[in-house]
C-alpha cells in the first residue's frame, strides 16, 4: 500500500510538471495540445523517472540497468498519450486540459505496472534493505 501511495505522490507530482509545460505551450500558441502534450510528457517522465526510482520503486538497479527499461515503459506511454490525446481532442472535440486528465489517468495504469514488474524491479540477488 505504500508504494501505492508513493507512486500517487510522485505520479501527482510528475503530472504537475506535464501540465505546466502543457499549459504554458498551448496558451501562448507555441504548440497545440498534442503537441504540447508530448513535450510536458517528457518533462514530466524525466520528474518521474528520478523520484519513482529513489522513492517509490527503491530500485537495486544500476542507471545502466534501470534507464533502458524505464525508457521502453515510457516510450510505450508516450505513444499512448499521443494516441488517446489526438483522439479525446480531435475526434471528440474535448477540452484539452479533460483530455489530458483522462489520459493520464489511462497511461498510470500502463506506467505503474510496468515501472514495478520490469523497469525497477529488484535484480535477482541484489541484497534489500
Amino acid at each position: 500500500m505504500r508504494q501505492i501511495a508513493t507512486f500517487v505522490g510522485v505520479g501527482l507530482t510528475a503530472t504537475a510538471a506535464h501540465f505546466a509545460a502543457l499549459t504554458v505551450l498551448v496558451e501562448n500558441g507555441l504548440t497545440g495540445p498534442v503537441a504540447g502534450s508530448g513535450v510536458g510528457f517528457v518533462v514530466g517522465g524525466i520528474v518521474s523517472y528520478s523520484l519513482n526510482r529513489r522513492f517509490t520503486f527503491e530500485s537495486t538497479r544500476s542507471h545502466a540497468g534501470a534507464v533502458p527499461r524505464f525508457m521502453v515503459v515510457a516510450g510505450v506511454a508516450f505513444v499512448l498519450n499521443g494516441l488517446i490525446m489526438g483522439l479525446l481532442v480531435h475526434e471528440l472535440g474535448i477540452y484539452y486540459l479533460l483530455a489530458q486528465s483522462i489520459t493520464t489517468g489511462i497511461t498510470m495504469l500502463w506506467t505503474f505496472s510496468g515501472y514495478r514488474v520490469w523497469a525497477f524491479a529488484h535484480r535477482t540477488g541484489a541484497r534489500q534493505a
